[in-house]
């Protein structure tokens, strides 16, 4: 059971309701979007009848929820949300009526090399700017990121670009910091299930691109999207980016269909990362229209002035041509669907 709090509800009365499901041995997660908060019940629904919430001052709505993740489903909240990335009047969407570029390295290797890359993304139409200072590997051998040096150098780039900063955090403990430099908090598909992780990127104040993982199913994804929303916060973007399959010519498959199944289910904004998808350069436009015709909210790719270079990833990072025609894809292709391209607030399109 959910109870959906009017717009001009008070912390106060937010507190009440609280109050009243705990006086009858319930359980209350508040959660706080842009315009609405939501409380979570979980505990006897019997009881809950019986203190008439709908009577309390400040509450909307309740709704009995059956799926099993509460917060995130479309049953209490049937239109989908958007959520707004970067500093207040610089805030860049992720929505149902836009579409959203991202796009940076795959890994931070220094501050010419991010730079450049921010400027190629940018140039490209990218209004938010990804890029890791910690990645977790596969191999222990293989490059872990700069670490919080790597995080100053995106903070760096970002103020000198004007793009909002993504940037991935793999443990709990390093949370603080990254929300630090970062507009935007992003788990990563190996720490999708990582609960304790999900749950401090819950409590940071900070928007949260969840990456599903390799072997997940779409329900277990929006639970894992429930524990971020459980600890207060729903502005979390779900990321699509390929499953583990017998397929051996690309990196992952990509699950297309996983876009519009979302989109059914929740009100969370999912966009798609068709560059660890395929881990093929030559496959990331022709996914990325794919991405654009199925009604994505947006897309997050790799770029990278010298991919041959690159201490990550190398082989799909976009360049020269390739990165031409991605650009003129999102530049063109929303239109099509119904959307326009995501631009900051009061930036002119």
């Amino acid at each position: 059971m959910v109870v959906v709090m009017s717009p001009d509800a008070t912390d106060e009365d937010v507190a009440h309701v609280v109050e009243k499901v705990e006086s009858v041995g319930g359980e209350a997660f508040v959660s706080k979007g842009v315009v609405r908060t939501i409380i979570g019940l979980v505990g006897d629904i019997e009881s809950f009848h019986h203190l008439n919430l709908r009577t309390l001052k400040g509450v909307a709505d309740v709704h009995r929820i059956s799926d099993p993740y509460k917060l995130v489903s479309r049953q209490h909240h049937p239109d989908r949300s958007t959520v707004w990335v970067g500093r207040p009047g610089q805030q860049v969407p992720i929505g149902p009526e836009t579409f959203t570029f991202i796009a940076g390295p795959c890994a931070v290797e220094s501050p010419q090399q991010t730079l450049e890359a921010a400027q190629m993304a940018k140039s490209a139409g990218a209004t938010i700017l990804r890029g890791g200072a910690y990645k977790p590997r596969t191999s222990p051998y293989a490059f872990q990121g700069l670490g919080i040096a790597g995080l100053e150098i995106l903070g760096a780039v970002g103020e000198a670009t004007g793009l909002p900063i993504v940037t991935e955090v793999v443990d709990a403990r390093d949370v603080a910091v990254v929300a630090e430099h970062a507009d935007m908090l992003q788990v990563g598909t190996r720490n999708m299930a990582n609960f304790g992780l999900l749950q401090a990127v819950g409590d940071a104040g900070r928007p949260v691109l969840l990456k599903r993982g390799m072997t997940a199913t779409i329900e277990e994804w929006l639970m894992a999207a429930e524990y971020i929303a459980q600890r207060g916060n729903l502005d979390v973007v779900l990321c699509e980016r390929g499953i583990r399959t017998f397929e051996p010519s690309t990196r992952n498959t990509l699950d297309i269909s996983a876009v519009p199944v979302v989109q059914a289910t929740s009100h969370l904004p999912i966009i798609v990362d068709p560059s660890h998808a395929s881990g093929r350069k030559d496959l990331v436009v022709p996914l990325s229209r794919a991405a654009i015709a199925v009604g994505a909210d947006g897309v997050i790719v790799d770029v990278h002035p010298t991919p041959e270079t690159a201490l990550c990833d190398g082989p799909q990072a976009l360049l020269g041509a390739e990165l031409r025609d991605l650009a003129q894809a999102v530049r063109r292709l929303p239109d099509l669907v119904g959307r326009r391209p995501a631009v900051a607030a009061g930036a002119v399109s």
